[in-house]
């Protein structure tokens, strides 16, 4: 069993505005992202973090059928989520063998990735598996149950690359190009109205 763990806590403050409710093809970045979970081989362990600019963005997605939870902590850094998401995954489901760490600013996350990460999961039997792109790996990355205590430790802006540095042999990839494309600014917003 796999859930996934969307992290939608950030202040956006490259870009000014929320990024979790900027328009895409009629829907907001963070209502497309829910609605890939949802419509996902993880739909019934769905979980999405706010911070920044919560009341804003939950009346958003106050009708999606997932387990919201607010980050007090969101302003040191991306681990402060992934703690904070881990843990309530972990409450809600206990006999989870994965978690999948996804952002909501990459629009181009559909339900068929995060099907391949855990096809990839049980082929490679390799206890981390990373998106790569653009010569990096990254999000969306799916973790087994053995490095859940490794992201309840993260710290300040560390994040899943910290992992995936850590622990190279352990794992396997799935191409995915369109990873490359997150919304960080205004300009990078202005290229996927265009896409």
């Amino acid at each position: 069993m796999t859930g996934l763990i969307i992290l939608a806590a950030g202040s956006s403050s490259r870009l000014g505005t929320p990024k979790q409710n900027l328009i895409y093809k009629g829907q907001t970045l963070l209502q497309r992202a829910i609605q890939t979970g949802l419509t996902s081989v993880c739909s019934d362990n769905v979980v999405v973090i706010l911070g920044a600019n919560e009341s804003a963005i939950r009346q958003e997605i106050s009708d999606q059928l997932v387990h919201v939870v607010y980050n007090p902590d969101w302003q040191e850094g991306m681990a402060s989520s992934i703690r904070l998401g881990a843990a309530e995954m972990i409450r809600m489901q206990p006999l989870l063998t994965s978690v999948i760490l996804m952002l909501c600013d990459q629009p181009f996350v559909d339900p068929l990735l995060i099907y391949q990460l855990t096809e990839k999961r049980v082929e490679s039997d390799h206890g981390i598996v990373a998106c790569s792109y653009r010569g990096t790996l990254g999000v969306p990355v799916l973790f087994d149950a053995s490095y859940f205590h490794q992201l309840l430790m993260l710290q300040g802006k560390e994040g899943a690359k910290k992992l995936i540095k850590a622990f190279p042999n352990d794992v396997a990839t799935v191409a995915f190009p369109l990873g490359a494309i997150d919304i960080d600014t205004l300009d990078d917003y202005e290229v996927l109205k265009d896409k």
